[in-house]
């Protein structure tokens, strides 16, 4: 399946310059949803995932199925102040400003086995801090996985020696 066939490209948003893809079509459409999820767990099985993590927000979309077809659980990475008790923090620059991603302390043993699922790799910040994250906690993370990268903003340099699969390149 081709899945470039479910990415709708809307140039100029969200700012004069930027082509940002579009993931609604494909996330809306069972066959080519279940089958970008299918692809996305045969990556995490083949690393043998124990956890599987997504970042706020979208990493939620593609995690938890993926989870669910691995009969694993499913950690979210989330933004300060959206957790209920006590999180590790790591904040992280941006090219203007930063961010801050936090997580719970208790929901990731030392030594568990790591897979990070997102939709979309492009600097490799945001990734980047949730394996730092990880690693604070004692987790391996084993690979990372996505459903597009923008090949042009080198986002797999930050992440060094891990595994990454993306099913679709720009």
């Amino acid at each position: 399946m081709d899945l470039n066939n479910y990415i709708t490209n809307v140039p100029d948003f969200p700012k004069e310059g930027i082509q940002f893809k579009d993931i609604t079509p494909l996330i809306g459409d069972n066959e080519a949803f279940r089958f970008a999820i299918n692809e996305m767990a045969s990556f995490a099985r083949a690393k043998g995932a124990e956890v599987i993590v997504g970042p706020d927000a979208r990493g939620f979309i593609f995690g938890t199925p993926i989870a669910y077809a691995l009969n694993l659980g499913f950690v979210p990475v989330r933004k300060p102040g959206k957790l209920p008790r006590e999180t590790f923090e790591k904040t992280y620059d941006l090219e203007y400003g930063s961010n801050t991603l936090a997580i719970h302390k208790t929901e990731i043993t030392p030594g568990q086995k790591i897979v990070i699922a997102d939709d979309l790799l492009a600097t490799g910040g945001t990734i980047d801090a949730t394996i730092d994250l990880l690693s604070e906690l004692g987790a391996e993370v084993v690979g990372c996985v996505f459903l597009i990268e923008l090949d042009f903003l080198k986002g797999r340099d930050k992440l060094k020696d891990i595994p990454v699969k993306s099913l679709l390149h720009y």
